[in-house]
């Protein structure tokens, strides 16, 4: 019965697993019947005659979660804001929505943030430090088993998986209260939790009651598309963010894609002991980039064993068992790859499908984002959107960006964005690393163009590191000399590339590069050599020479 059932908020779920933790958590103190949600962060039970309501609380956060309030049944809906309390509404709370109620809060405004699941959005909890996190474990267990130096002997051991995995969810919950949970105190606006949507145009509802406020930005974020392949749906394949919490190396590892987040995930599973198989439609890896940086990235994949199927047309999806076999068709023939785990990353989507956008006068685009203008503004001028559910570069730094400066104008700012100079990292190793124009699009462009492209070979830094894995590859206008691209695969090279984007920024020139001075025996140094391989041979200069 509806009018029986208990109601949970739990800080900390980011996943199934989190919410079948969270389940039998519940069930061993006495629920019935839970319901865990943890993209609502919440359970919903009900409570047998004589059940203390007392241990429900302590059950929870012995698993490893946060239970912030604890409804019983006939409890009042929760009352939101009063008409006009508030400057400013943000719907969700990533990066984005953190940087515009700081900005806000800066600024005086009276801010909510409505939340329906877990604080701290993707990157905190799903994405950028748990991804990181184990791509560094992956490295150094790699590291053990593969350095290039002579007299010293290392080994890679079977991973203690578990042990991994806490280690990972322990710095996950340790940076959301830091950078999230801590920071809504310091700067003091309110988190009022639970699904919002549009009334009309200048309301929202938050589970049914009403919240207005002066002005609202929508910051919902994106998860990880899945594409309409036959029996995929019935293949319980990973996502990114499912296969972070995967909490075990699986023997092998099929990935559907070949992005960025593919890219990662693959060769992390590879590190750790997976037999990985990457397949992609398009027959060049990263069509993107550069054509040298991925020629570059499908070398090193391959020297890691890794498996790249490129120009694949997807026939379908067999499960057997614990065996998931994918359907191909490979260079005029049909495969079969088959693995333990399959892992689907095909891109993003736009998290909009519950805010009823049509009711406040905005119609999603053709993948459900947001449409925005040059100020962040929607077809409602009371309405805002940044980060990931615009569809702009797929970025932390970019959504915290918008964010921010969405957050000025929806209290009367006039600032236009600029994303004319983004840089992007891929964080495999060698990392890629790259901004401004390809050689490609600077010829689309009108440009007159120059290239260069230095092997690392002749790079100091990756001779000592015997890594000579990867290139710097810059584009310049012939005519003007101004840097119009740098684009990295190297150790480190999302280290090098903020110079870079300094560089095309500014608009610098290639002897501006060629005439500053690099610290010798840095990967940085690679820059200055390459804008001087416009001039001269660099194999023929002493080590320090320029």
């Amino acid at each position: 019965m509806a009018e029986d059932q208990w109601r949970m908020s739990i800080q900390g779920m980011t996943c199934t697993d989190c919410e079948l933790h969270v389940t039998e958590a519940l069930e061993r103190a006495g629920a019935q019947g839970v319901r865990a949600d943890f993209r609502r962060g919440e359970a919903r039970f009900f409570l047998p005659e004589g059940v203390d309501s007392a241990g429900l609380a302590p059950a929870v956060r012995a698993v490893g979660y946060r239970p912030v309030g604890l409804e019983a049944p006939g409890t009042p809906p929760r009352r939101a804001a009063a008409a006009g309390e508030y400057d400013l509404a943000i719907v969700g709370s990533g990066s984005a929505a953190f940087a515009a109620a700081i900005r806000a809060r800066d600024q005086g405004a009276r801010v909510v943030m409505v939340e329906r699941g877990t604080l701290g959005g993707t990157c905190v909890n799903v994405g950028c430090i748990p991804s990181k996190a184990l791509l560094r474990a992956a490295a150094a267990r790699h590291a053990a088993g593969h350095h290039p130096f002579a007299g010293i002997a290392t080994t890679a051991g079977p991973v203690d998986a578990p042990a991994l995995w806490a280690q990972k969810d322990e710095l996950v919950a340790r940076l959301r209260k830091e950078k999230y949970e801590d920071i809504v105190e310091a700067y003091g606006w309110e988190v009022l939790r639970g699904t919002a949507s549009f009334r009309d145009a200048a309301t929202l509802e938050v589970d049914g009651q009403p919240l207005t406020a002066r002005a609202y930005l929508l910051a919902t974020g994106a998860r990880p598309a899945v594409p309409a392949i036959p029996g995929l749906a019935e293949a319980a394949y990973l996502t990114s963010t499912t296969a972070l919490s995967l909490g075990r190396v699986p023997a092998s590892l099929a990935v559907i894609g070949s992005g960025y987040i593919a890219l990662e995930l693959g060769q992390l599973f590879a590190r750790l002991g997976s037999r990985v198989t990457m397949m992609q439609r398009h027959p060049h890896l990263l069509k993107e980039y550069e054509p040298e940086i991925g020629t570059a990235v499908e070398g090193f994949l391959a020297d890691e064993g890794i498996d790249v199927l490129a120009g694949v047309r997807y026939l379908g999806v067999e499960t057997d068992g614990k065996t998931r076999r994918v359907r191909v068709t490979h260079q005029g023939k049909e495969r079969v790859v088959e693995a333990e785990e399959l892992l689907v990353a095909t891109g993003r989507q736009p998290n909009t499908e519950e805010l009823a956008l049509a009711r406040a006068g905005i119609t999603p685009g053709s993948r459900g984002e947001i449409p925005v203008d040059e100020h962040l503004a929607t077809a409602n001028p009371r309405v805002f959107a940044a980060g990931d559910v615009t569809f702009g570069p797929q970025f932390v730094y970019v959504a915290a960006y918008q964010g921010g400066l969405a957050a000025q104008n929806a209290l009367g700012a006039d600032r236009r964005v600029d994303l004319a100079t983004v840089p992007s990292v891929i964080f495999t190793d060698p990392s890629v690393a790259t901004v401004g124009l390809t050689e490609a699009q600077a010829r689309a462009a009108g440009h007159q163009v120059k290239v260069s492209i230095l092997p690392l070979d002749a790079v100091p830094r990756a001779l000592v590191n015997r890594d000579t894995r990867g290139l710097v590859k810059l584009v310049a206008d012939a005519e003007d000399d101004r840097l119009l691209g740098a684009h990295l695969v190297a150790d480190a090279a999302g280290e090098v590339i903020y110079a870079a984007s300094l560089a095309v920024r500014y608009r610098l020139t290639v002897a501006d590069l060629s005439d500053a001075l690099a610290p010798y025996l840095t990967m940085a140094e690679g820059l200055r050599l390459a804008a001087q391989t416009f001039g001269r041979d660099v194999h023929l200069l002493s080590c320090c020479a320029g």
